[in-house]
């Protein structure tokens, strides 16, 4: 696996995610609207590239879809009524907004975010989502997905959405989703992965960090890393298309990708949208 960060790197690499997505959150709308992140040129059709429906994307509050998605994650969580749903990184609320809808008014959406201008936006716009469905079952709360703010086994799903990559201590992050759930809780995330090591240059770009891939590590150690936090029916499915997609959408982030990687290669020889699935066992007694 990948030799982690000293406590240094963490700090900075974290400093630099939050600065870029409180950027972001301060912008109007989508911040697609005028730089890349995460690969959109508009928000919307990203959306709808990585598998979001009419129904999930109808009525949600304007400027909850950022455009930051690299995958569907409510769409493999198979949510209930009146299970709790949280989010890590969420961002304008997006998925939360969509897991709101799934779980009802007997459950709840927990949305998690370290960007204070990312949860000034996200409760702006629960106001607009409570107005607009009547559910008040939305709930943000600062803090970072390294250190949940939720107290142990408190969980049914965890959802997240092209935001584990921008940890710099990712199992760390993993630890914490499995001691959040309930036995039996269930993960459901979209991230990118990587098939191959990045090129330093890569790696070193301050607008790859920010769109999600210069933090991405190895689909095994991805795996690795889901299993010694003591998580059970892994299964981890690449999807090429992602990264297809961004190519046809003329992204300013692609380009810079590729400009910097061995002639002849191409981003998708190196990375890959990935759906983690994965559950805590029942009993509770699964390593940790």
């Amino acid at each position: 696996m990948a030799t982690e960060m000293n406590r240094t790197e963490q700090y900075k690499a974290r400093n630099t995610a939050r600065e870029e997505y409180g950027r972001i959150a301060r912008r109007d709308g989508s911040c697609c609207a005028s730089a890349s992140c995460c690969g959109v040129s508009a928000a919307e059709t990203v959306a709808r590239a990585v598998g979001y429906g009419d129904a999930e994307l109808e009525n949600l509050p304007e400027g909850a879809n950022m455009g930051l998605s690299c995958g569907n994650p409510t769409a493999i969580a198979s949510l209930q009524p009146g299970e709790v749903a949280l989010d890590l990184g969420a961002g304008g609320g997006f998925d939360v907004f969509i897991a709101a809808r799934k779980v009802g008014p007997t459950g709840r959406a927990i949305g998690v975010d370290m960007t204070p201008d990312m949860l000034d936006k996200a409760r702006r716009n629960a106001v607009a989502f409570r107005d607009a469905t009547g559910l008040d079952n939305v709930e943000f709360r600062l803090g970072e997905i390294e250190h949940l703010p939720v107290a142990d086994a408190s969980v049914d799903v965890v959802i997240s959405n092209c935001v584990i990559n921008l940890s710099p201590d990712k199992p760390q992050v993993w630890r914490e989703i499995a001691r959040a759930l309930k036995p039996g809780g269930r993960v459901a995330v979209s991230d990118l992965a990587l098939l191959q090591p990045l090129p330093k240059a890569v790696r070193e770009s301050v607008q790859a960090l920010v769109g999600c891939i210069a933090g991405a590590v190895l689909v095994d150690d991805t795996r690795a890393m889901v299993a010694d936090c003591g998580l059970v029916d892994v299964v981890l499915e690449t999807d090429s298309s992602y990264m297809k997609q961004m190519a046809s959408w003329d992204e300013l982030l692609y380009s810079e990708i590729a400009a910097n990687l061995p002639s002849g290669t191409k981003p998708g020889d190196y990375i890959t949208s990935l759906k983690i699935s994965a559950t805590k066992c029942q009993c509770g007694c699964c390593p940790q």
